[in-house]
This record gives structure tokens, C-alpha cells and sequence, in this order.
């Protein structure tokens, strides 16, 4: 019998990507954007056959420290699902972009209080004019009165504003 290698590859894909990042964990590695292939392939060892799996990814920025914790958490979502081998491929080209977040990510960033990228990124292939945010919308009380504190928070993707409004700090999920 003939196995759809367009549905195995789809169900691979949709198995990594219930992989959360550790960082921001209502958000899965496909919501982010660094989710970049999936490929399964079948290895024989001794007369039998164990599906196996090839994941690459693209870390937000190369230092990433979340990039080992989200190759262990590929490994265990696979091996939970009889993966024989599972390798996870680290890839720094083309760089990460904030463009490659899904909407549903930026929703998902919004809901748990944090300020989701607004723009494209010139990273992203685009040329022409810089861009300037004018203001970055509260994640509590959706108020443009809005202050960067700090270019760097809790993450280096993530800058720390204060609402002027509601005096609610938050993080914003620079555009990168």
C-alpha cells in the first residue's frame, strides 16, 4: 500500500508544532515563525523500519538560550509519537524575522499581555523608507500613551514599557 507522503509529512509538522516556546509559552514554535521544515523519512535497523524525522529550525537570534530547551521538547513530542530518530537542525540563514510570526502568534502575544510587533521588518526583504513606531498600544487597556522604559526586557526580544494610562508595565515584542 502506498503511504501519502504529503499527509505523513503534514502530520510530522503538526506534531512539532505543538512544541511551546519556553520563553513565552502560550506561544508554539509554528506561532512564532521558527518552525521552518519538516521532513520524515523511514530508517531500517535490522529488518524493521522506524519512521524518523528531520525538524529545522531558526532561533529569534543566534544566542538564543531557549534553542536546547525546544530541540529536548521536539525530541519528547516525536518519541511520544514512535519516532525512532529524531534530529533537530539549527539554521541561521536566512535570520529570523518578526514577519515570519502568524497572526494567530501576535493574538496569542496580545492576550497574554504582551505588545506583539507592529510593522515589517526590514530584515524581512523589504527596502525603501525606515519605519518608525510612533507609539506601542498597551497590551491591558489598549492606550497609545505608551513609554519604552528599557530597549531590553526580560528577553532581547522583548522591550519594557509602561503604560501612562493604566501604569501597567509590559513587554513588547519588538519588530526584529
Amino acid at each position: 500500500m502506498a503511504v501519502d507522503q504529503v499527509a505523513v509529512r503534514r502530520q510530522a509538522w503538526d506534531i512539532a508544532s505543538t512544541v511551546c516556546d519556553p520563553e513565552i509559552p502560550v506561544l508554539t514554535i509554528a506561532d512564532l515563525g521558527i518552525l521552518r521544515d519538516v521532513q520524515v523519512m523511514e530508517v531500517y535497523d535490522g529488518g524493521t523500519s522506524a519512521p524518523a524525522v528531520k525538524v529545522t529550525i531558526t532561533p529569534t537570534y543566534s544566542g538564543c538560550p531557549a534553542m536546547d530547551a525546544i530541540r529536548e521538547d521536539l525530541k519528547a513530542a516525536f518519541a511520544g509519537e514512535g519516532y525512532g530518530s529524531v534530529v533537530v537542525d539549527l539554521v541561521l540563514a536566512p535570520a529570523w524575522t518578526t514577519d515570519w510570526m502568524s497572526d494567530e502568534g501576535k493574538a496569542k502575544l496580545q492576550e497574554y499581555g504582551i505588545a506583539p510587533p507592529s510593522g515589517r521588518s526590514a530584515a524581512g526583504g523589504h527596502s525603501g523608507p525606515v519605519r518608525l513606531s510612533l507609539a506601542v498600544k498597551c497590551p491591558q487597556c489598549s492606550s497609545l500613551n505608551t513609554k519604552e522604559l528599557t530597549r531590553f526586557g526580560s528577553t532581547s526580544c522583548k522591550a519594557l514599557y509602561v503604560c501612562q494610562d493604566c501604569k501597567e508595565p509590559f513587554d513588547y515584542f519588538k519588530v526584529l
